[in-house]
């Protein structure tokens, strides 16, 4: 793989969210941003359901996809900010709804990931279909994968699956979540855990403050690097605006100096035995 040379400027924002007020939600981020643009960053990185929180309510909050004014007004951030906003809202398409992280560029331009794995015991499942397809989009010669929260506990799902001639298929793995405090124990160890196996930046971004079904956020938004060390990493439970570069020469130097990726085998995703082996885990 030829050496690149490319640096990467990403923004975490972890913020508070007011429930269900997608127009008081865009508004607060708009501020929290303030006057960042593509002079100081490439990429901003929102929670899950950055517009309304994590709810169950998706026939009265979800927006038809192509009248959506939350994907809008992300459009319309990217375009003005002249860099990519990435996030997730929920959504209809036809008859069904889904959690999809929608990915805006400053060209207008739109890309969907819809949520894989859907949170049973908050009963997601019941209220949005679940998508079926992994979703890479590169930036400055970084490929990037989605994912959305509970995504990040099925390593199989989000292993790299590389072509045949090149060891890996991305260079960063992104994971915008509404994920509770009690839990961000193993929030942490996962996105270090992902990084590790992966060889590959990760960014967990997470939302702090309370929601309406008494869940509370510490946040906990971290960017790991491909060994698994923390770069950016705020446990402490506040809003947050942060921007931290990436190099893709760091990455390829280490990729080449311990080529793990080079020595791993990788089942498709589709395999019969997948479920079983991921429900293991």
């Amino acid at each position: 793989m030829t050496t690149l040379s490319t640096d990467l400027r990403t923004t975490l924002v972890q913020c508070d969210l007011r429930w269900e007020d997608p127009t008081e939600n865009c508004s607060r981020i708009d501020q929290l941003l303030g006057d960042l643009n593509h002079n100081s960053t490439d990429l901003v990185v929102l929670p899950e359901m950055f517009a309304t929180g994590f709810t169950m309510n998706s026939r009265e909050m979800a927006q038809a996809s192509d009248q959506s004014e939350v994907i809008q007004w992300l459009q319309h951030q990217a375009i003005k900010r002249q860099c990519v906003m990435t996030g997730s809202v929920a959504v209809k398409e036809e008859d069904q709804f889904f959690n999809r992280m929608v990915w805006a560029t400053p060209a207008g331009e739109l890309t969907f990931y819809d949520k894989r794995h859907l949170f049973r015991m908050a009963g997601e499942h019941e209220r949005y279909a679940m998508g079926h397809e992994r979703v890479v989009v590169e930036l400055k010669g970084f490929r990037v994968l989605l994912s959305v929260c509970y995504d990040l506990r099925f390593p199989v799902w989000l292993r790299q699956q590389p072509e045949a001639d090149q060891p890996f298929e991305y260079d960063l793995l992104l994971c915008v979540a509404n994920w509770p405090k009690p839990r961000a124990h193993p929030w942490r160890t996962l996105l270090q855990a992902r990084a590790i196996e992966n060889i590959a930046y990760v960014i967990g971004v997470n939302r702090v403050g309370s929601d309406a079904k008494g869940n509370d956020y510490s946040g906990d938004s971290m960017l790991v690097d491909f060994k698994g060390d923390p770069l950016c990493d705020h446990p402490a439970g506040q809003a947050f605006v942060e921007t931290k570069t990436l190099s893709m020469t760091d990455l390829e130097s280490f990729r080449k100096a311990f080529p793990v990726g080079r020595m791993q085998t990788v089942l498709p995703y589709s395999f019969k035995l997948c479920g079983f082996v991921e429900g293991l885990h």
